[in-house]
C-alpha cells in the first residue's frame, strides 16, 4: 500500500499556477477551432492516431532532451493504464464524434462543467473536502455556463444526431475527468511525471491505432497542408506543452481547481471564433461569460 504523500497546494496567485494555467488555457481555446477542421472523410479514428503517434514522438524528444529516463516503477502501471485508456482514447473518440453533429462551443461548454466530476471523484477517491465557497463559486460558474450553452444550442438547432452528440460530450468529460482525478493520486505522485505520461500517451497511441484499423480500415490522408499543419498543433502545441502543464496543475492545484481550465477555455474559444468565425455575441452570451468568469474568480479565491 502507497503510503499517502504530504504536499502543498499551491494558490492561483503563485506563478507556477497562474501563467500555466493561462497559458494551457490559450491554447485548448485554440485547439476546438483546429479539431474542427480536422474533421473531414478522415475518419476521427486515423485523425486521433495520427495526432498521438505525433504527440508521442515529441514526449520521447522532450525526454532526450531534459535526459530522463523512460522508466515507471511496477506500482505506476495501473496509473498508467487508466490515463492512456481515458485520456488518450476514449476521451478523444468522443470529443472527435460529438463535434460531428455539434458545433465545437456546445464541446467546449460540456468540459467547462468538468468541475463537478472532478470535485465528487476527487472527495470519493482522494478524500478532498469542498469549500461553501467553492460550491458557490462553482453554481455561478455553472450558471453561465448553463447560458452560453442555451445560445450555441440554439445556434447549432435541432437537428438530427445532436442528443447523440451531447451524450458523447458527457461521456468525453467524465472520461478525462477519471484520468484528472487519477493523476492526483499519491501513487500517480510517487511515479516519475513526464515518463508516466509519455508511457499513457504511447498505450492510448497503440491503442488508437489498432482501433482505426478495426473501425475504419487502412490509414486515409487529407492532403490539404491546413490538415497537417492542424495535427503537428494538436500533437506538439495542444498536447506536449499543455498536457504535462495541465497535470502539474492537477497536482499543485488540486483537480477540483485545476478543472477551471474548463471554465476560461470555452470563453477564450468563443472570443477567437469571433475573430476568425464571426461569432455573434448577444446579451444572452456577455452575461454568461461574465458570471462563468465571477464564478471562477470566486471558486478560485475559496480554499477547498
Amino acid at each position: 500500500m502507497t503510503a499517502p504523500i504530504k504536499r502543498e497546494r499551491l494558490s492561483f496567485a503563485d506563478p507556477r499556477v497562474f501563467l500555466p494555467f493561462c497559458l494551457v488555457a490559450l491554447i485548448w481555446g485554440s485547439t476546438w477551432l483546429v479539431i474542427k477542421d480536422q474533421i473531414s472523410f478522415v475518419p476521427p479514428s486515423w485523425t486521433i492516431a495520427y495526432r498521438f503517434m505525433i504527440a508521442s514522438a515529441a514526449m520521447l524528444v522532450l525526454l532526450a532532451f531534459r535526459r530522463e529516463k523512460l522508466r515507471i516503477t511496477k506500482a505506476g502501471l495501473p496509473i498508467m493504464a487508466i490515463v492512456g485508456v481515458t485520456q488518450f482514447v476514449m476521451n478523444f473518440h468522443f470529443v472527435y464524434r460529438a463535434e460531428m453533429t455539434l458545433t465545437s462551443g456546445i464541446v467546449a461548454l460540456f468540459f467547462a462543467l468538468i468541475m463537478i466530476p472532478n470535485s465528487i471523484l476527487a472527495w470519493f477517491v482522494l478524500r478532498d473536502t469542498v469549500s461553501k465557497g467553492f460550491v458557490a463559486g462553482s453554481a455561478i460558474a455553472i450558471v453561465g455556463v448553463g447560458l452560453l450553452l442555451v445560445h450555441e444550442y440554439d445556434m447549432a438547432g435541432a437537428r438530427e444526431g445532436v442528443m447523440l452528440g451531447v451524450i458523447l460530450a458527457i461521456l468525453a468529460t467524465f472520461s478525462a475527468s477519471v484520468a484528472n482525478v487519477t493523476q492526483a493520486t499519491d501513487r500517480a505522485h510517487a511515479q516519475p511525471f513526464l515518463p508516466l505520461l509519455t508511457f499513457s500517451m504511447m498505450l492510448g497511441t497503440a491503442i488508437n491505432v489498432v482501433l482505426a484499423l478495426v473501425l475504419d480500415g487502412p490509414p486515409v490522408w487529407d492532403p490539404r497542408p491546413e490538415y497537417g499543419f492542424g495535427l503537428l498543433y494538436l500533437g506538439v502545441v495542444g498536447s506536449v506543452i499543455t498536457f504535462p502543464l495541465y497535470f502539474t496543475l492537477i497536482r499543485n492545484m488540486g483537480a477540483g481547481r485545476a478543472a477551471y481550465i474548463g471554465v476560461a477555455t470555452p470563453i477564450l474559444a468563443m472570443l477567437l471564433s469571433t475573430l476568425f468565425e464571426g461569432y455573434n455575441w448577444t446579451a444572452l452570451t456577455v452575461g454568461g461569460s461574465l458570471l462563468a468568469l465571477v464564478g471562477l474568480v470566486l471558486a478560485l479565491k475559496a480554499r477547498s
